[in-house]
């Protein structure tokens, strides 16, 4: 069985390298001919296929210029069809010799499928009504030297797809749409908050202290400064300086690099949005994060009902709301309230069989663990989850009812987290000794642990207002709007280990 695919592959690979050897011929022969298509720098294209098919009484019996890759082609004699794809959508044309004169259809019946042409001519509706354009005039614009794959038959396998998402884009049209929901949902999640009174603004990559959050980072090294520097993994120290600047509200969007596994949710850079409130606290976040995403989905796909992988989901608000202890206690009867000591979230852990690193044998770290495990994937319908462990959360503001826990929120829908945020911490003196923690837990071996940013501790001693933070991962909200499975459909070009 091996030997006859391996035998295929072969003669695939053959008839490939003599489809290519032909179309460098024809690219020969044109150019020997002084008509090199690679030499043409424009051509004016005056319509798509979309405006033309939408309004058709308007273009009946019109002339345009459309440009597009030839997907498929019937020689008929003295006449024949082309369908051409654009940007915008694809259209038959009707090409005659009458039309074009013997050396011009000559020309054309050389071309390939996936050359790209340019055609003039009137709009008209074939005997099976279908809209056309009768051409006049046909301009090879670039000679595809590859086929197609499966000669426009469809690309299936996800691994070439994501390889070769130029390709990939081309033969499979619901690909394409899925990167257009992607701009609108990144543009109405702008819209939506400059409307609310937030500015954008930027913030740097390269950061001389990878903070803001428990991710390992990838680090590289900066020649002229002779130091060693990461690639962010949030942009949240920056967005709170900002703050303490006298900024009101602020967000940014932009890419995020953690140097972590890859499975269908993560992927080494990934996009996020992140956002600061002054005066406001955890609870004015869950109200915006509702707002928002329920509203994006509502311009988007009309609807805030949705079905994610044969799950239906109803993004109306309002949105359950449940503390960590108060999930874990409703499904697995375990009341972390009370358990006071680590000792005694040891032994229960022990009990129920969950695993916990030595660096983490402390009852907050147990009670977040014990989410992960019984709770997350649980959360089908849009859920906060809030008062986190302080132990998980270094940078959220103490819940004055009971210190040990944080005034922060999780949101999960269908089992997986899409954002997370706080009541910011703004004590110093708190920060400073949090930071402290986190550097002994990274100095025993945590490679996520924060690291101490003095400059950052400053900047509070400077001043910070009470402040809420959200982040929000953009992927993942894509994914569920477009019914996505993994995070490399709604990635154009997701990290892939290099072939060879």
């Amino acid at each position: 069985m091996e030997e006859k695919q391996q035998k295929n592959n072969q003669e695939q690979e053959l008839d490939l390298n003599q489809l290519m050897k032909i179309r460098r011929e024809k690219l020969e022969e044109l150019q020997k001919q002084g008509k090199n298509p690679f030499e043409i720098t424009k051509f004016n294209r005056k319509n798509t296929a979309g405006e033309i098919k939408a309004n058709y009484e308007e273009y009946e019996q019109k002339d345009v210029t459309v440009a597009g890759r030839i997907i498929a082609k019937r020689i008929m004699g003295k006449a024949s069809f082309c369908t051409i794809l654009d940007s915008d959508e694809k259209i038959q044309s009707y090409v005659s010799i009458n039309d074009l004169g013997e050396e011009s259809y000559k020309q054309f019946k050389t071309y390939d499928i996936g050359d790209i042409i340019g055609i003039t001519g009137f709009v008209f509706k074939t005997k099976t009504e279908e809209i056309s354009i009768h051409a006049k005039e046909i301009t090879l614009l670039t000679k595809s030297l590859r086929p197609l794959p499966e000669k426009f038959h469809g690309l299936k396998d996800p691994d070439l797809r994501y390889r070769q998402r130029y390709t990939d884009l081309i033969v499979n049209p619901e690909v394409k749409k899925t990167f257009e929901i992607r701009s609108k949902i990144i543009k109405e999640m702008r819209a939506f908050l400059d409307n609310k009174g937030y500015i954008e603004v930027e913030t740097p990559i390269l950061n001389t202290i990878a903070g803001g959050a428990n991710a390992k980072p990838f680090i590289t090294h900066h020649n002229s400064l002779d130091i060693q520097m990461y690639l962010r993994i949030a942009p949240e120290l920056y967005l709170k300086r900002l703050i303490v600047g006298g900024f009101d509200k602020v967000y940014e969007i932009g890419r995020l690099f953690r140097n972590e596994g890859m499975d269908l949710k993560h992927n080494p850079e990934f996009t996020t949005m992140e956002l600061y409130s002054a005066y406001e606290d955890y609870n004015d976040m869950m109200n915006i994060t509702e707002e928002m995403i329920s509203t994006i989905a509502k311009n988007i796909l009309g609807t805030t009902k949705i079905t994610y992988q044969d799950i239906e989901i109803d993004l109306a608000p309002s949105w359950k709301r449940m503390t960590m202890i108060d999930s874990i206690k409703e499904v697995t009867g375990i009341d972390f309230n009370q358990i006071n000591t680590d000792e005694e979230a040891i032994k229960i852990a022990k009990q129920k069989g969950v695993e916990v690193e030595d660096i983490k044998k402390n009852r907050g770290n147990i009670i977040n663990i014990f989410f992960e495990e019984f709770v997350e994937e649980t959360l089908v319908q849009p859920t906060f989850i809030c008062d986190y462990p302080v132990e998980v959360s270094p940078l959220t503001k103490r819940k004055p009812s009971d210190p040990r826990l944080t005034e922060r929120f999780e949101l999960f829908i269908g089992g997986r987290e899409y954002g997370n945020a706080y009541s910011e911490l703004n004590d110093p003196i708190d920060q400073y000794d949090r930071f402290k923690k986190q550097v002994e837990a990274r100095e025993a071996g945590d490679e996520e642990a924060n690291m101490m940013d003095e400059d950052f501790v400053n900047s509070l001693e400077i001043g910070m207002p009470p402040t809420g933070g959200l982040g929000m991962g953009i992927d993942r909200l894509v994914m569920l709007l477009t019914n996505s499975a993994s995070i490399r459909d709604v990635l154009l070009f997701p990290t892939m280990k290099p072939l060879g």
